[in-house]
């Protein structure tokens, strides 16, 4: 009696890198333009720099904590380009149908960026942050200020970069256009919101984010600064997966 063998079937690899994999893509995509490390270069460089020119107008300083504190925000707003650019170029240089023919799960492609920025953000941030301190502590232009609310300062402003970071992303890939979604969230952070702040300040310091990461870095800061930022995060972010995933691809 003959006996007949089926071949065992073949395991099938999941489409898709995993999610670990994912994010390093990313990372890997967004600093290998020229735009991209120029941003991230930015970031980290430009706010050490600054604390330096300021050390040598001869003020001495009464604490760091002000200073750190607005420089991470300083920071975080540069890192809004980066995330804009992580999601926004896929559709202005046209990779998005290669990106999504890859991995059509766009929601998951998404999500992969903001991770990715937001690791990026909170890493220069943190560069960023720990130099500028380095800075005011090493310079003697500076006097003796106290360090007092240093450790929060910083800690703030490795979260608002990671935060800013993926408000970035989220507005590029709602907009999918890398000059709209900068034009949009820069004028609306940068000018409607001090514009508001004059005529109706209360709803400006529910909304503003930069003011709310400063007061939150200096020590200021209340549960209605620490909303407004997740605020920002939230809606931005989904509005980018939505956004996405009803968009076509041509």
């Amino acid at each position: 009696m003959t006996t007949l063998t089926v071949p065992a079937r073949p395991a099938v690899r999941s489409g898709g890198p995993s999610p670990v994999s994912a994010v390093g893509l990313e990372i890997r995509k967004s600093l290998s333009t020229r735009s991209g490390k120029s941003v991230a270069f930015a970031a980290a460089a430009l706010t050490p720099a600054i604390a330096a020119m300021l050390s040598l107008t001869g003020e001495p300083l009464d604490e760091v904590r002000g200073p750190i504190a607005a420089l991470g925000m300083v920071t975080g707003l540069i890192l809004i380009t980066l995330g804009v650019l992580a999601t926004a170029t896929e559709w202005s240089h046209r990779t998005a149908e290669t990106t999504f023919l890859l991995e059509p799960r766009r929601g998951r492609v998404v999500l992969a960026k903001y991770v990715a920025v937001a690791v990026m953000g909170a890493v220069i941030a943190a560069v960023a942050a720990a130099a500028t301190a380095a800075v005011l502590y090493v310079v003697p232009g500076v006097g003796d200020p106290s360090w007092a609310g240093a450790s929060l300062a910083i800690g703030i402003s490795i979260a608002a970069g990671a935060a800013f970071a993926v408000i970035g992303a989220g507005v590029g890939a709602a907009f999918a256009n890398t000059p709209a979604a900068l034009t949009g969230l820069y004028l609306t952070i940068l000018g409607a919101m001090p514009a508001l702040r004059i005529w109706k300040p209360e709803v400006a310091d529910a909304l503003d984010p930069s003011n709310a990461t400063l007061q939150l870095a200096t020590g200021d800061g209340t549960t209605a600064h620490a909303l407004t930022m997740v605020g920002w995060v939230v809606v931005t972010a989904v509005a980018g997966v939505v956004l996405t995933r009803r968009r076509a691809v041509s």
